[in-house]
């Protein structure tokens, strides 16, 4: 598609997938699902059915820089735009916003995460083709969102307005993860579909926006506007991004913005954000057990997930319910599926305790 842009988010650590995910090694480089690609590979396959391959972006951290060479090959250097320190979304959206307008000033933008699983891609590809159209002939800022299969509290919500363009609804409001109780009210109502951080813009609303609602973030990437799809350009980020607020786009853009509208789509979607996210998609046995990539004899035990990262290893399990059993490189981890927001801090005793070999 003309002037058609991807940018992909991929800078984050993925505590929540401890031990699997580490901070050199984080979640979207990992193939959890034993087909040959990463969520990251995974991520970039998909857009590409319908955006060039030259038109792809993915900023992730520094560190981060190798990996992506590693696992996009076909990407070239300008394509990798890397952050010298984390800063949450806002601040990375301005980054590639600011890059691709001095590429592309009339670029049409979709953003996406780097760890999200959708399965009905055929529908999704033509939902992307009516969100980029959208953006061209109308001064938006679109987020699609999901329509949901049952109150969950790990999503933040938006609830629809009765105004609309098309396809298009006029978001009335953004709510964060809501309590199981709100979020049945939220079902119920058929007014609230789920965020899925997906967006849609045209380079110059997005900046316009910007510059309206987060100028600290603005100001400092102005200083800058000839450096831009330039070699001064990693300098100049280097010297300037630290200095941006840690703010996502979604706290310091969409919930502010007159102009916001939603597509609401069902194409099969999930944010692989947690274990508990990938056991819900993960084939199971007749226990309701979901073994992934490994070898494991389960005796009187269900509801469990169990992820080993050496595929010679085999898990014997006895007796145990409703469990996560995950072991990858120095780290075996049995945790309660109820309770795995506790992971971090798992992780985080873990190097009090021991060191960092174990982050």
């Amino acid at each position: 598609m003309e002037n058609c842009y991807c940018v992909i988010m991929g800078g984050g650590i993925g505590t929540r997938f401890w031990p699997f995910s580490r901070e050199t090694r984080p979640k979207q480089f990992l193939d959890f699902f034993g087909i040959g690609r990463s969520l990251l590979q995974m991520t970039v396959d998909r857009f590409a059915k319908i955006i060039p391959i030259e038109n792809i972006y993915v900023i992730t951290n520094q560190m981060y820089a190798n990996l992506t060479k590693e696992q996009l090959p076909l990407l070239k250097d300008n394509q990798i735009l890397l952050e010298p320190t984390r800063r949450n979304t806002a601040p990375c959206i301005a980054y590639a916003a600011y890059h691709i307008k001095a590429c592309n000033p009339d670029a049409n933008i979709v953003v996406t995460p780097s760890d999200h699983l959708i399965l009905k891609e055929d529908k999704f590809i033509k939902d992307l083709q009516k969100g980029l159209e959208f953006v061209k002939n109308n001064k938006a800022l679109v987020t699609l969102g999901i329509i949901p299969s049952r109150p969950e509290t790990s999503y933040g919500y938006i609830q629809s307005s009765d105004k609309s363009i098309g396809e298009f609804t006029k978001v009335k409001t953004f709510t964060e993860k809501p309590d199981l109780e709100l979020a049945k009210v939220f079902v119920r109502s058929g007014e609230f579909f789920w965020n899925s951080g997906m967006f849609f813009w045209h380079v110059d609303t997005i900046l316009d926006a910007i510059r309206k609602y987060i100028p600290d973030i603005s100001n400092r990437f102005d200083l800058g506007l000839d450096v831009f799809n330039t070699p001064l350009e990693k300098d100049f980020i280097e010297k300037n991004f630290l200095y941006c607020p840690t703010i996502s786009i979604d706290y310091g853009v969409m919930e502010k913005a007159g102009n916001v509208y939603m597509l609401c789509v069902d194409i099969g979607w999930a944010d692989l954000g947690t274990w508990g996210s990938i056991f819900d998609i993960a084939q199971k046995d007749e226990a309701n057990n979901a073994v992934l990539k490994t070898q494991a004899l389960l005796y009187e035990s269900k509801n469990n997930i169990i992820a080993l990262d050496n595929k010679e290893r085999l898990a014997v399990i006895q007796g145990l319910n409703d469990f996560i059993i995950a072991e990858s490189g120095n780290v075996l981890m049995i945790c309660k599926k109820k309770e795995e927001d506790r992971i971090k801090q798992f992780m985080a005793d873990a190097n009090i305790t021991y060191g960092e070999k174990f982050k």
